[in-house]
């Protein structure tokens, strides 16, 4: 077993398989020894965890769960494309989007459930650059979507 998969058996995490697109794009694209990710939200077997705004029916904490989940589906794309999250040397980038109420202005708050479970997974390698945007809506309502910047190894 990797060290990373190790650590996610440690923090009770099981990746799911990697989602297939819906539309004309690729979960992840590699060029050199960047991983570029898709946008992923916070489906849990097909099905978001939370729908709506940050502000009006989603909370803070939820948004927190909401982009945690989200962080967990970036991660089985990885997997599903690397093979061995081991292979990962760096998470370079978060760009952080939230579904936001007019007036919400606590998307840090709600990315810090993604940043934190990164550090959690990959240590030092897990701390990364940040942008937490608030939004005016999200395709299917989702709260949280996030890309990832990842530095890879061969």
């Amino acid at each position: 077993m990797s060290k990373i998969e190790q650590r996610l058996q440690e923090l009770g995490i099981t990746l799911p398989p990697s989602p297939e697109p819906r539309f004309t794009y690729i979960p992840c694209n590699q060029t050199g020894n960047l991983l570029y990710l898709s946008g992923q939200d916070c489906r849990i077997n097909g099905e978001l965890m939370y729908e709506g705004k940050l502000g009006r029916e989603v909370t803070i904490e939820q948004g927190q769960a909401a982009a945690r989940q989200t962080i967990i589906n970036c991660l089985a794309v990885m997997k599903g494309y690397l093979g061995d999250l081991d292979r990962v040397v760096k998470i370079v980038k978060l760009l952080g989007f939230v579904n936001s109420t007019p007036g919400f202005g606590d998307q840090p708050y709600v990315m810090n459930g993604a940043s934190d479970l990164l550090v959690s997974v990959f240590g030092e390698s897990g701390k990364h650059a940040r942008s937490a945007i608030g939004t005016s809506d999200l395709p299917f309502h989702t709260p949280v979507e996030i890309e990832l910047i990842v530095e890879i190894r061969e």
